[in-house]
């Protein structure tokens, strides 16, 4: 839950949407968002998703001088991108030869990083584009301030540094780096970047690739048919209560999944936005949303009442309908943990019409006898070392009246928390959902 102290976002994605809108001015125009890794990148990611323009990483290595490495007298980046200090240089009698020395070892692992985060694809070129440097925060500022003289020398017209976060002086102390700077935040005191994220858990090589992959296939926008994107943060109405959320479409997207969300979980959740992403590549809608409010959020009680909870699933489902163009738009219900078990009593409703169910970690027992009532086609993933939680899926699937399955993960546990279990349980929802996701493709306008 969004609970640490001093904390102003839920995590790097969040921090993205929220710096994304600082952005809006750009839209349109001929950028590319360039993702610092690591923590940068997956914030850049929901800039470029939310602009609709491409994203690619911006690798570069400061060259410290050789007998103090921590100052720098220049930076480099790809392409032989290099910016030197030359007063620096020769105020500290550093020759060219222990430039050469420091450069030639500092470009191999520079070389290293960028073929490893980008695979096979190209660096996006720069020249005479709109550079917009995107990290997770400012501290010292010296590897953005790198970047975005690298993002020069690649021939960019302009230059654009945008953070989430940075001390109330960042712009006096990076005067000279950019043209435009772009804040969502300036805290006072100001110790670390990390201390106003909720979830500040480092990024993962794999989450940099995933990004960039999704960067490199995803076309944001409008497509020929003039079908739109739609990615914004949503209210959804429920009783007397407005549950936060937010809401993805891809262009031509032939449905969405709904996810509910664990106890002691939210919107933020990370496993359940990679889980969303990997949805989201194959073309298919997801909404992300809060089960239940912040003051709900403190009763255990409440995070275990299904009855309550598929409720608030069916509210979500009637506002998604209600949206243009969505009246018979094929849907399905991802839930994980007890979520699992308010998707399947909330797809039991005949009048709600749901195309399709995933469970992951499901404890689907606690739907009780509403498990005989679902008939739509519903995958049960399970990780093999949760083997309470993998007896109680295989005695639900034997009361699940339409088409099941229930798919065994090698090594993972509860949380799916081991290397590759939690992308192999996405892999497995994403190809359920494209296999019965199969009304045809309705249009999606953007309403705001």
């Amino acid at each position: 839950m969004f609970t640490k102290r001093g904390a102003i976002f839920a995590n790097r994605i969040d921090a993205g949407r929220r710096l994304a809108s600082k952005l809006e001015h750009l839209r349109g125009k001929d950028l590319v968002v360039l993702g610092l890794p690591r923590g940068g990148v997956p914030v850049a990611a929901e800039v470029a998703r939310a602009l609709g323009a491409p994203l690619d990483v911006i690798v570069v290595r400061k060259l410290g001088v050789p007998f103090q490495p921590e100052v720098a007298m220049g930076a480099i980046g790809e392409d032989g991108a290099r910016c030197i200090s030359h007063d620096l240089i020769t105020a500290a009698g550093i020759t060219d030869r222990d430039v050469a020395v420091v450069e030639r070892r500092e470009r191999v692992e520079l070389e290293r990083r960028a073929l490893h985060y980008r695979r096979d694809r190209p660096r996006l070129g720069l020249d005479g584009r709109i550079a917009v440097v995107v990290d997770d925060g400012i501290a010292t500022g010296s590897t953005a301030q790198a970047a975005c003289q690298v993002a020069r020398a690649h021939g960019a017209s302009r230059v654009v540094l945008a953070v989430p976060v940075a001390p109330q002086d960042w712009t006096r102390r990076l005067a000279d780096a950019a043209d435009e700077f772009v804040c969502v935040a300036t805290p006072d005191p100001f110790v670390a970047v990390g201390q106003f994220y909720a979830d500040f858990s480092p990024t993962s090589d794999d989450e940099v690739i995933d990004c960039l992959s999704r960067g490199a296939t995803t076309t944001p926008g409008r497509d020929d048919s003039g079908r739109c994107e739609v990615a914004e943060e949503v209210q959804i109405p429920s009783g007397d209560r407005m549950l936060s959320g937010y809401l993805t479409i891809p262009a031509g997207a032939p449905g969405i999944v709904l996810f509910a969300h664990g106890s002691g979980s939210s919107r933020h959740s990370r496993r359940n936005q990679f889980v969303a992403s990997v949805i989201n590549r194959a073309g298919i809608g997801t909404l992300l949303f809060d089960l239940l409010t912040v003051n709900e959020e403190s009763s255990r009680d409440n995070a275990f009442n299904v009855e309550l909870l598929a409720r608030r699933l069916r509210d979500a489902t009637t506002w998604v309908r209600s949206r243009p163009g969505c009246a018979d738009t094929a849907l399905g219900y991802f839930g994980a943990s007890t979520g699992a078990a308010a998707a399947l009593w909330a797809a039991s409703d005949p009048e709600n019409k749901v195309d399709v169910v995933v469970a992951r970690g499901g404890r689907p027992d606690l739907a009780g006898p509403r498990l005989a009532l679902v008939t739509a086609p519903t995958l049960l993933i399970v990780g093999s070392h949760d083997r309470a939680v993998l007896d109680l899926n295989r005695q639900a699937q034997a009361k699940l009246r339409g088409v099941s399955h229930l798919e065994v993960v090698p090594g993972a546990t509860h949380l799916f928390e081991e290397p590759e279990t939690l992308q192999r349980a996405a892999e497995l929802a994403r190809d359920w959902f494209v296999r019965h996701l199969s009304r045809p493709t309705p249009s999606f306008p953007l309403v705001r």
